[in-house]
């Protein structure tokens, strides 16, 4: 079951200092109406922690991550990192999950990944195709299912 950071006063908070992907984002960037943090709980510490921005566009590089946006469509998954095998593609799946239920005017999930062969075959492998590649990252996409309106 994965958890939401409401606060920057919450222990879990220290652990993002172990972010590889985007380690300069400050931690008050990461929480916010347009912004949240999902953890896979563990005993000492979480298995597995990824960082989401709400957007109304897909951002090619990290200089657009946190343009304000009033109306988001798009949930920009920016950094995920994870401390045991297979938890992060359990926490990325479970976030979404999460999203679509409580946020219902999200329906995109994008990437805002590295060019590392790393992301790529984790992202390929979890279900996602590449939306676009950029000067120095890479959009990719992860398919959700459409809702059917006659239901």
């Amino acid at each position: 079951m994965i958890s939401l950071l409401k606060s920057l006063t919450d222990q879990v908070i220290t652990w993002l200092r172990d972010d590889p992907v985007r380690p300069e984002v400050p931690f008050a960037n990461r929480i916010g109406d347009n912004a949240e943090i999902f953890t896979l709980p563990g005993e000492d510490r979480p298995f597995a922690i990824t960082c989401v921005a709400y957007m109304d566009f897909v951002p090619a590089s990290e200089s657009r991550l946190f343009v304000p946006t009033e109306a988001p469509t798009t949930a920009v998954f920016y950094t995920i990192w994870s401390y045991r095998k297979g938890a992060g593609r359990e926490l990325i799946l479970e976030a979404v999950d999460y999203i679509k239920k409580n946020r219902p005017e999200i329906t995109r999930f994008v990437t805002l990944s590295p060019k590392t062969v790393m992301a790529e075959q984790f992202h390929l492998k979890n279900g996602a195709v590449v939306f676009r590649e950029n000067e120095n990252t890479v959009n990719y996409e992860y398919m959700m299912e459409k809702k059917d309106d006659k239901q």
